[in-house]
């Protein structure tokens, strides 16, 4: 976390500049926690802020992707999260994270096109002969159990 300290001084001259500082850098950041103090020094007044702060996080430029909820239907949605605790728990046995196996979207191509057979299996997104080969057994039982 960070500090940052703003004396706010009570004279006309100064008061909306000291005051403008402080809003545009409160406008850049996320703030944490704030506490002020009145000082009196006899020959200026001013307000002591002090400001506990985060920097605000960047939004991303990048279109966002649909929602599952929106793209899948109830029953391809089940199937989704079917095989993702599979694929979850592969990658753990395996001590990988788990994109290695599959990502999201190919479980989604996966629950979208309910593949029946290894064949059906490498014609779907982000499968191949190798990935389907590889872990087809196990992704049609997940969709034989459903």
């Amino acid at each position: 976390m960070n500090i940052k300290v703003f004396n706010i001084r009570l004279a006309k001259e100064f008061f909306q500049e000291d005051q403008a500082k402080m809003n545009a850098f409160l406008d850049s950041v996320e703030v944490k926690l704030a506490s002020a103090n009145f000082v009196t020094t006899g020959s200026v007044d001013f307000w002591s802020a002090t400001v506990f702060y985060l920097p605000k996080k960047v939004k991303s430029t990048k279109p966002d992707k649909p929602t599952l909820a929106g793209e899948l239907s109830s029953k391809e949605n089940e199937i989704f999260n079917a095989l993702r605790v599979w694929r979850n728990d592969l990658a753990q046995k395996l001590d990988r994270p788990s994109y290695t196996i599959c990502h999201n979207s190919h479980l989604i191509a996966v629950a979208k096109s309910n593949p029946q057979t290894l064949e059906d299996l490498e014609g779907v997104s982000g499968f191949g002969k190798i990935r389907a080969e590889k872990y087809g057994e196990d992704i049609l039982a997940v969709l034989n159990a459903l």
